[in-house]
């Protein structure tokens, strides 16, 4: 019998369309956003398994994981405390020789496939049951002369079968004998005939299929990166599909890059820089003097506001380097130069205190301050007699999200200032600087970001690094501490409240939790009462009305709380000088950037901080390593980096905030060469084609436009 061609399908084709596929299965693929043929195959194996290296059954331990070639000797049902199919199994013409037994439960379909007499290709993880070998639920494949057998298991799990094999043509295993891709589980739908579903229609995708969108890499071949990919023959070659793939989708982010920056580049803006009275009044009222660092940050972006080009830049720099100080004044050069300057911070709290801040710092200067959040409004500084003058008054605002909205977006804005940029939506960014005033734009992280993820996150925007300190700032010393070291903690924790000092305890959970075992905020703020029955002790968490975070923080500030207890809401911007102790319970709980975070809000006055790290974990522990590199250094930029390394690109910025969208390849956020490839290819293609007119580049006009879609692209 002359052998059936298959039919070709595209990526763009329904699932619904293709007879492999029952009702049942179609089900469970929608449920996970598989639609078409393409969606199925760009799903990306998590890892892989070397399944090719075969053992004897003689030669088998107890716990490794292994694949065998082997005989069925018997088969049949068995009954225990639950009904299995077993089969005993040994090497080919050994009738007497080791056995080993596999075993399937749930899986009544077996029982159909396998029979006395047969050759298997097997993978599992050996057990010893009762004296004897076994394998449980292992992935299986028959060998017959021609595929057959492989045929009536894809028909019993549900498929249709692929046609057969020309004869003599060698019969290619799926699951086993091979480098198999392991997939993320998919609801409803067995591992195994996801993998076959993928070969499937691998088998039947033309070989000169075009990549969608822009190719980046004709000289390898779309179709043959995807089998790569999914089957690879070689370790090798899955790395090199995974770094052929990286690129086209760090070309599609750096593109878009290039395209913002080219365009703000060329938005013309206005000159928010005429004079500097207001800046150097506030240099003459501080008690201190800027760094170098923040002085040099300051110039750059006076440059900036002074030309005729809206500015785009970021600010960065370690906790408690002073990147706030810059951007007031900033601020200050916009409200003396006529416009009006907004900074707007993640949450009502951080927004409070900035305000409260510039308040203090503002308090003899004759400049108008508004505060403006959800649920209050607040004004502070010059106003005028006639109401008429106000919208000409320089002004400063400080605020939420509250800002965005139409009834509290500032008018005659000259600098927008977004404190905190990963907390908030790229597209929310967009929102509030994409105003008809054109405003310079200044965004300010206090996490410090890994130079890859700078280039790609930012690579639309100048930087501009505070790598400086102030030199009035306390040591902090950090210690780990295994919880049975209390008693001398609690003791060291005496001394410093009766030199004055405050104490926060951070705990990960408000209220103690069923399904993890970590510490509470609720109950450590009795325990904490027991230890110190005469200390006034304080408690702050997210669950909090916006008046009572106000009125704990104020406590705390004026040192009427001695002990604050808090969860990860006093992460970011609370600044108590007084506070000298930080205990964090279950650090190893905790993101290392997040450790360092909350680290910052020790430190802040000129007596030595203490952090101390309580936690079980032993070396080599999982969260131990973390918590060693926190020991060693309090450099902000290094623990990003050591952060990046030890969580991986996907984890260390949340993707949906960052503006990344879904990355599927995360070599690239780790890999300088790709991105700076992908940048000189981008900027390459836009030098020569600025508008994108040439026809090859139509798929990229169609990215910019997605992009434009979700306002993340100007």
């Amino acid at each position: 019998m002359l052998p059936v061609a298959p039919v070709k399908v595209a990526l763009t084709d329904a699932l619904e369309g293709l007879p492999d596929i029952s009702p049942r299965e179609l089900q469970a693929l929608h449920a996970a956003s598989f639609f078409t043929v393409g969606d199925v195959l760009m799903r990306i194996p998590r890892r892989y398994e070397d399944r090719r290296n075969t053992k004897p059954v003689a030669a088998l331990l107890n716990g490794e994981t292994a694949s065998l070639l082997v005989h069925v000797y018997s088969a049949g049902w068995r009954f225990s405390y639950k009904r299995y199919y077993e089969v005993s199994v040994g090497a080919e013409g050994d009738p007497n020789g080791a056995r080993l037994l596999l075993r399937w439960f749930n899986m009544p379909y077996v029982a159909k496939l396998l029979a006395t007499g047969m050759n298997l290709s097997i993978y599992g993880k050996v057990k010893e049951f009762a004296g004897k070998l076994t394998m449980t639920n292992p992935d299986f494949e028959v060998m017959e002369d021609e595929d057959a057998g492989q045929r009536l298991v894809t028909l019993a799990m549900g498929g249709v079968a692929t046609p057969l094999a020309d004869d003599g043509a060698e019969v290619l295993r799926v699951h086993t004998g091979r480098i198999v891709p392991i997939y993320r589980g998919i609801s409803g739908l067995a591992a195994r005939r996801f993998r076959r579903l993928v070969w499937d229609l691998l088998f039947r995708l033309p070989e000169h299929v075009a990549q969608p969108g822009y190719d980046i890499a004709p000289t390898y071949p779309f179709r043959e990166a995807l089998q790569d990919l999914h089957f690879p023959a070689e370790p090798e070659q899955y790395r090199k599909a995974r770094l052929r793939f990286a690129l086209a989708e760090c070309f599609s982010r750096q593109f878009c890059v290039a395209w913002r920056r080219r365009r703000a580049q060329g938005r013309s803006g206005r000159v928010n820089v005429t004079t500097d009275g207001y800046f150097q009044e506030l240099l003459s009222t501080l008690p201190f003097s800027l760094t170098k660092a923040q002085l040099r940050c300051v110039q750059e972006i006076r440059v900036d506001m002074a030309s005729t080009r809206q500015m785009n830049r970021l600010l960065q720099g370690d906790v408690g380097s002073g990147k706030t100080l810059v951007a007031l004044c900033a601020m200050l050069l916009a409200v003396e130069s006529g416009g009006t300057a907004a900074m707007i911070a993640p949450t009502q709290i951080l927004a409070e205190q900035h305000f409260n801040n510039f308040r203090r710092l503002l308090s003899n200067m004759d400049v108008r301050l508004s505060l403006r959040t959800s649920d209050r409004a607040e004004d502070m500084g010059y106003v005028p007699d006639n109401p008429a003058e106000a919208d000409d008054t320089p002004r400063l605002l400080v605020g939420t999200h509250a800002l965005l909205y139409k009834k509290n977006r500032p008018r005659n804005l000259a600098l927008a200032v977004i404190d905190e940029q990963h907390k908030f939506g790229v597209a929310q960014r967009e929102q509030f600087v994409n105003s008809g005033d054109s405003p310079d734009v200044l965004v300010m992280t206090a996490t410090p970001i890994p130079r890859t993820l700078t280039l790609t996150l930012y690579g639309d925007l100048d930087v501009s690094v505070i790598d400086e300190l102030p030199a009035n700032r306390g040591e902090i010393i950090t210690a780990l501490r295994n919880p049975n070291h209390m008693k001398r903690i609690i003791a060291f924790m005496q001394s410093e409240l009766q030199a004055g000092r405050q104490i926060y305890i951070v705990a990960p959970l408000i209220e103690e939790s069923e399904t993890r075992a970590q510490a509470a905020a609720t109950t450590e703020l009795e325990k904490w009462r027991e230890i110190f029955p005469q200390e006034p002790i304080g408690l702050l968490h997210g669950r909090l009305s916006p008046e009572e975070k106000d009125a704990v923080m104020a406590a705390f500030r004026a040192n009427e709380t001695h002990i604050l207890v808090a969860t990860t809401v006093v992460e970011v911007g609370v600044d108590v000088p007084n506070a000298t102790i930080m205990l964090i319970n279950d650090a190893d709980t905790f993101g290392l950037s997040q450790l360092h975070q909350l680290r910052g809000r020790i430190g802040r006055g000129q007596h030595k901080s203490y952090c101390i790290l309580l936690s079980s974990a032993k070396p080599g522990e999982p969260g131990r390593e973390k918590l060693d590199v926190l020991c060693r250094t309090i450099n902000g930029f290094e623990i990003a980096e050591e952060d990046f390394r030890l969580r991986g690109p996907g984890d260390v910025l949340g993707t949906a905030q960052s503006g990344l969208g879904a990355v599927q390849f995360t070599e690239w956020l780790s890999d300088m060469r790709l991105i700076h490839r992908a940048t000189r290819d981008a900027n390459a293609i836009l030098e020569q084609d600025p508008e994108l007119l040439r026809p090859e580049h139509a798929p990229l006009r169609e990215l910019i436009a997605a992009e434009a879609e979700q306002g993340v692209t100007a």
